[in-house]
């Protein structure tokens, strides 16, 4: 039973992480190596410049508050946590996929992935910005929280940090630092570097299956974000949905943008429960 259990997950980890990196990659082709992609993209920024100023206020605070040195907390934090629980090969994972998370995507966006110019713009619209650094930092930063915290408290964990982490995405659109497709490849990057994580972890034997009772408030907290982003994903597909097929790609840049924003936000969650059910019942 326990070899047959080893197996399973050694084949969860790995399929996980090719499935995040498949879809960063066809992000990729669909939304910046075509001119339907750029355009509606292109439009979903001009559509935030319709946004509340309060709104944009908030999301430059949000992403203002992701630094150098709020970064290196974060990281000492999970580090404190492993040693805490004496776990160092956890911390080392945990760390290792806040690194490696910036170390992909940075050399990705500076000096890998170009952005041909499909369509006529100027100015930010023409430099590459694919993957997002700051939505790859939130969702790695849960992801090692994830791997670092004490089963029992990993509810709580969650309770706190994924909604900030899954807000990260969104906010990058309304503040105009991003496009959609850098959200949702970062997030397939994220995912797919915490996954080959976990994957050395379970290979060096330093996780095991738990069989304890379920954590009623943990699965309830579950079952209400799985709702969240199925509701946010149906909702960006209705306003993207309708709008272009009334009025192609000239359609309205303010429903372009609210659809763009959903998609961010679900894109997120997505990843991150994605990431919660291969840890089901691990501890």
């Amino acid at each position: 039973m326990a070899a047959h259990w080893r197996s399973v997950k050694h084949r969860r980890w790995p399929v996980v992480a090719a499935a995040g990196l498949l879809f960063a990659a066809l992000v990729y082709v669909l939304a910046v190596l075509t001119r339907a992609g750029q355009t509606i993209e292109n439009a979903a920024l001009r559509g935030a410049d319709q946004d509340d100023v309060s709104e944009t206020d908030a999301a430059w605070q949000a992403l203002g508050q992701i630094t150098v040195y709020s970064l290196a907390a974060a990281a000492v934090v999970i580090t404190l946590v492993g040693v805490l629980r004496k776990r160092w090969d956890l911390a080392v994972a945990a760390v290792g996929v806040i690194v490696a998370g910036q170390v992909v995507v940075q050399a990705l966006k500076r000096f890998v992935l170009p952005r041909p110019a499909l369509v006529e713009v100027t100015g930010d619209y023409a430099h590459n910005s694919l993957p997002s650094g700051h939505t790859t930092i939130a969702m790695t930063v849960l992801f090692a929280a994830v791997i670092v915290v004490p089963w029992k408290w990993r509810g709580v964990m969650l309770f706190f940090v994924l909604p900030w982490a899954t807000a990260i995405g969104q906010y990058t659109l309304t503040a105009k630092w991003h496009r959609l497709s850098d959200t949702l490849a970062a997030d397939g990057i994220a995912l797919a570097v915490a996954a080959l994580a976990a994957w050395w972890l379970q290979r060096k034997g330093s996780l095991r299956p738990h069989a304890g009772p379920r954590r009623a408030g943990r699965v309830v907290l579950v079952v209400f974000w799985s709702v969240v982003a199925a509701g946010t994903f149906a909702l960006g597909g209705v306003l993207w949905g309708l709008s272009l097929a009334r009025e192609g790609l000239n359609a309205d840049e303010w429903v372009i943008y609210l659809g763009a924003g959903t998609f961010a936000s679900a894109g997120s969650l997505i990843a991150a429960l994605t990431y919660l059910a291969c840890w089901r019942r691990i501890a």
